[in-house]
């Protein structure tokens, strides 16, 4: 769905399904299941389903494929985006470039920052240009490339056109990261109007993206206050303890944080919360309960990088400079994330890298790149403040780290990527 956050969004008997699930099934009878695993327990009948359908060979490929791509879009599981990518394909190779396949590919693409295939994807569909979801997805596009100005056009026409919660969202993100956090907020509640009493898991969402807001204004206890609405929209969601996750760690109780991303690993070995599970380890002191956790989060992003995925560039480019404290090896990945995604998170990473390296003056003036459109964020404003002041820059350094403890008076460092 949105570009940084949101990264944007088999018949078997019901209680044996149930208890399969990451739930407790106490008695022999499961307990009711969170709406999460509800859906997660459909999509799967779906798809056993659709891969027994009768029906054409195109278009049960199809199907099935979009069936793949909301699993992958629900749980956010790598493994899951790879077996939606390769039905996509297939499908896409048996039927031809149909729009609704080319959509969800581009959709995929954008999502794990694959930005020129989703551009091939979207110039498949040129005589459909003019559509609000293919100028979405365009804009999306460009604001992952650093065309804020563009994107912001775009936004907008679709809303003259037409006020959907999917528009107001990307506009609502676009505000945020311009620093117009009363703004944003106003557009994720009128997003959160234009929904049905059946969009819960798009309800959740939209409290997540306003508790963060909070949460990079340094108002933890409001965040708090959003995150448990979206956790009461939407039970069970992972993307929700996410966060809390991260609030946990803003607010220095890490024992609790480490408790959260446990559970979350359990579910799904992502490689960034294995990462996170290490640092919030070392916040408490405990460096050989971290390393593990960091080696095991090292291997997963390197597997990723190895397929050819570039998802986790960003992620190697952060690990490298932070945790191993090498400064030209995160170097190596910064630049391979910025010919791909020439946006503001990737010139920060190479400005951080160079400074990690050693190399000031040249971090400076890669930090000058990424403040160039004026995007208004603590963490890299803070960036900026620190490299400035190793280059000798004092007032300037001293200025950049003043603009962000003013928009966020408990900034501390921690960083979610995007």
């Amino acid at each position: 769905m949105i570009a940084r956050r949101i990264v944007g969004w088999g018949r078997a008997p019901a209680g044996l399904l149930v208890c399969l699930l990451p739930l407790s099934c106490r008695g022999g009878a499961p307990e009711r299941p969170s709406a999460y695993d509800a859906d997660l327990a459909r999509l799967e009948r779906l798809i056993a389903a659709a891969r027994g359908a009768p029906s054409l060979p195109g278009e049960a490929a199809g199907d099935l494929a979009l069936l793949l791509g909301e699993r992958s879009a629900l749980t956010g599981d790598p493994r899951h985006a790879r077996a939606a990518a390769a039905a996509l394909d297939e499908a896409l190779a048996r039927s031809g470039p149909a729009p609704r396949l080319v959509l969800a590919r581009a959709e995929l693409d954008l999502r794990y920052h694959r930005l020129p295939e989703a551009r091939r994807a979207l110039d498949r569909l040129s005589a459909l240009a003019a559509r609000p979801a293919v100028r979405a997805l365009r804009a999306d596009v460009a604001l992952q490339e650093g065309r804020y100005a563009e994107a912001g056009r775009a936004y907008r026409e679709n809303l003259d056109r037409r006020r959907t919660w999917d528009a107001l969202a990307r506009l609502a993100h676009l505000e945020a990261l311009r620093g117009d956090a009363a703004a944003a907020d106003r557009l994720y509640a009128e997003a959160a109007d234009e929904l049905t009493a059946k969009q819960m898991r798009a309800l959740a969402w939209l409290e997540l993206q306003r508790g963060r807001l909070h949460l990079e204004r340094g108002r933890p206890g409001e965040a708090r206050a959003r995150y448990e609405r979206a956790g009461r929209a939407y039970s069970g969601y992972w993307l929700v303890d996410e966060h809390r996750a991260e609030l946990l760690r803003a607010e220095g109780r890490f024992a609790e944080a480490a408790a959260l991303y446990r559970e979350l690993v359990a579910r799904t070995p992502k490689p960034e919360w294995q990462q996170a599970l290490g640092d919030v380890h070392v916040s408490l002191g405990e460096p050989a309960r971290a390393a593990p956790w960091h080696e095991r989060a090292l291997a997963g992003y390197l597997d990723s990088a190895r397929r050819g995925e570039v998802h986790y560039l960003h992620h190697l480019a952060a690990f490298y400079a932070d945790v191993r404290g090498d400064g030209e090896e995160a170097l190596e990945w910064a630049r391979r994330d910025l010919e791909l995604r020439p946006g503001v998170p990737a010139l920060e990473g190479v400005a951080w890298a160079l400074y990690r390296a050693g190399r000031v003056g040249e971090a400076r003036r890669a930090i000058r790149r990424a403040l160039a459109p004026g995007l208004q964020d603590a963490h890299l404003l803070s960036r900026a403040g620190l490299i400035h002041l190793a280059d000798g820059r004092g007032e300037e350094g001293e200025r950049l780290l003043a603009r962000a403890a003013a928009l966020n008076p408990r900034y501390s460092g921690g960083h979610a990527h995007p």
